[in-house]
């Protein structure tokens, strides 16, 4: 019989198909299994459709079989099988699928067919410069041979073949320096596909492998008995039943962590397990783990977020980063749905609808299970939050705030009146009624921020304080505004809420206009360092301290200015000097009987002030020379 045309721009389109669709060779592999297991699935339904007897569904199996000398491949399984109409129709015409024509052809079909688009055979000829399939469709007595070299055409002839199905003999290629063809010959590699690709499609994928022969009960003192004698085995490739798949019911804590550590590679129990199925708009199982730890590379640019896409069973994507949110990217796990829109081949998925519906059904099952964790399991939730609360800060920050109400309550700080860490409703729950602030310090320790002077001022009036010690905690604060109708404010700003004593406020204008030369005088020693040198009344014990003026405060400089690439940044300082001590005097004394003197006071008092803030001060060297002289 001569060769037939391809019943499309065959050549181009192949072409097409081979080396533009597919990012790894191996998918081969994946995609004949699919379509073996689509062809058993349209025989077993119709056994049942039609009530034909003698068909089983423990007796359906695929078949791997290699062939180094002869170097092919052959996928086989008992499914429908072709007919010479068939094949002219679903091998010849690129892109056509009989699953998908099956499907649409059977109403209400209760059955998943994996292949729908129908490129996923000619992923074949990756590996193979021929391509022979060997079929008989259920019923018939004639079998057919469908050949190609994935040129311009095909062949379809007569051929002997017992039983009903289908095998799809790949005449591998020859390798080269730059591809290794003959590795899917071996037995692990054709293994390690299986298992990664193929593990859970849900009839037996078997192949005969070598294993050592059993150890005889007596020696017969012959031969080497290091060496044990291999003998061929008939194996089951896959596990069939997926986790995921079965009903909660049936599994222990122990089968989930057991999948979970094997899966995963973690040493460590997972902290929550979301194993959860969703009908409606967008059909699909999840299993999903928050690990307790964060890994090693958690924070850094190698780090690869992303879950498992399973369609069916079968591995589409290994980590599709859609499907999380980048503030849940320590989540771990898998997707399986059959109702994904699959562009031309499953490994290229169409970013629609379906899927950022899964991914907001996601996000959603994830932030209750993180509420419902701290809510019932606090010292549980506040280790896993010493290794992810950073990252529920950065989802905060990100989109301008856009986050904040899936975030808001699941981050905590440290309080200065609780001595432990406190969400922010419960930080509101403790406020008084006339509080309007939310007060927090920004520092670079618990410790340091304690010993702070605008800090220890404010807890001497019981005002409860967020001591917050990462570097985006201040730029979320600023991003976010409020909670609950209640501002952030830093124990560095004024507090334009704050109820002063009226005779209180009139001596500190009082003072202020008593040492307005002093403070003019200071601020020109400093040389443009400060913005403003003011009298304050909210530093207790302490003699000075630094605050900003603006949105920009100090922290927020510093982590600036710490970007690789970014440009000097200033804070507007502001030098503020304790009314009430005693330092005052001394300076005034200094103004009026020698200027180098307050020159060296006013560059003292600026330098304690960056020191008390965690801040490098500008001239170590001259510090201490100063410091030094003042000791004589």
């Amino acid at each position: 019989m001569g060769k037939r045309k391809f019943k499309t721009e065959s050549k181009r389109l192949l072409d097409l198909m081979i080396n533009s669709i597919y990012t790894h060779k191996e998918i081969f592999l994946r995609e004949l299994i699919s379509n073996a297991s689509d062809a058993i699935d349209k025989l077993y339904y119709e056994s049942m459709n039609k009530n034909i007897t003698g068909l089983a569904r423990e007796d359906f199996a695929i078949r791997i079989t290699p062939d180094k000398e002869a170097r092919t491949l052959t996928i086989s399984d008992n499914g429908i099988g072709m007919s010479e109409e068939d094949l002219d129709k679903n091998l010849g015409v690129i892109a056509r699928s009989g699953s998908l024509d099956f499907k649409e052809n059977v109403e209400d079909a209760d059955i998943d067919i994996i292949g729908q688009f129908g490129v996923g055979f000619y992923s074949a000829f990756m590996v193979a410069d021929k391509v022979t399939v060997l079929s008989k469709a259920y019923g018939a007595e004639q079998a057919y041979s469908w050949e190609s070299d994935g040129a311009d055409g095909y062949t379809i002839e007569p051929a002997e073949k017992e039983g009903h199905g289908t095998d799809i003999i790949l005449h591998m290629k020859e390798s080269t320096a730059e591809e290794d063809y003959d590795i899917f010959l071996r037995e692990y590699r054709i293994r390690g596909l299986v298992k990664k690709y193929s593990d859970y499609i849900r009839y037996p994928i078997r192949m005969m492998v070598e294993v050592p022969a059993p150890v005889e009960a007596e020696e017969d003192g012959q031969g080497d008995s290091k060496t044990p004698k291999m003998v061929m085995e008939d194996q089951t490739l896959n596990t069939m039943v997926p986790l995921w798949k079965r009903q909660k019911s049936e599994l222990t804590d122990e089968d989930y962590n057991t999948f979970y550590k094997g899966k995963y590679y973690d040493t460590e129990d997972p902290a929550r397990v979301i194993h959860t199925t969703v009908e409606g708009l967008s059909s699909f199982t999840a299993l999903l783990y928050i690990p307790k730890k964060a890994p090693f590379n958690y924070y850094t640019r190698e780090f690869e977020k992303g879950l498992q896409l399973y369609s069916s069973g079968v591995l589409i994507m290994d980590r599709c980063e859609d499907l999380l949110p980048d503030y849940f990217s320590f989540v771990k796990g898998l997707v399986d749905s059959q109702d994904l829109s699959l562009n031309i081949s499953r490994e290229m998925l169409q970013h629609d609808r379906q899927l950022k519906n899964i991914e907001k059904n996601i996000s959603r099952k994830i932030r209750n299970e993180l509420a419902d964790f701290l809510k019932n399991d606090r010292e549980g939730y506040e280790a896993f939050y010493e290794s992810f609360g950073l990252q529920l800060k950065y989802g905060m920050y990100q989109d301008f705030g856009l986050h904040k109400g899936d975030l808001e309550d699941l981050v905590m700080y440290y309080s200065s009146s609780e001595k432990k860490m406190v969400t922010l409703a419960e930080y509101v729950e403790h406020m008084p009624e006339e509080q309007t602030h939310i007060y927090y310090a920004a520092g670079d320790s618990i410790e340091h921020i304690d010993r702070m002077p605008r800090t220890e001022a404010l807890k001497e009036k019981g005002t409860e304080i967020l001591y917050v010690t990462d570097d985006i905690d201040e730029f979320v604060f600023q991003t976010i505004g409020s909670y609950k109708e209640k501002t952030f404010l830093s124990v560095k700003q004024d507090d334009p809420a704050a109820e002063q004593d009226e005779a209180a406020k009139e001596a500190l204008e009082k003072k202020e206009e008593e040492a307005k030369n002093l403070l003019a005088a200071i601020k020109e020693s400093l040389g443009g360092k400060v913005s403003e040198v003011k009298l304050t009344d909210r530093l207790a014990e302490h003699p000075v301290c630094l605050t900003t003026k603006g949105g920009l405060s100090l922290e927020m400089e510093r982590v600036l200015n710490a970007a690789p690439a970014g440009e000097s940044i200033k804070a507007e300082r502001v030098l503020e000097i304790n009314a009430d001590h005693e330092i005052l005097e001394v300076l005034k004394a200094a103004l009026a009987e020698d200027q180098e003197k307050l020159d060296t006071y006013a560059r003292l008092l600026y330098d304690q002030a960056l020191l008390i803030e965690g801040m490098p001060i500008d001239d170590p060297v001259r510090f201490s020379t100063e410091v030094c002289k003042l000791m004589k």
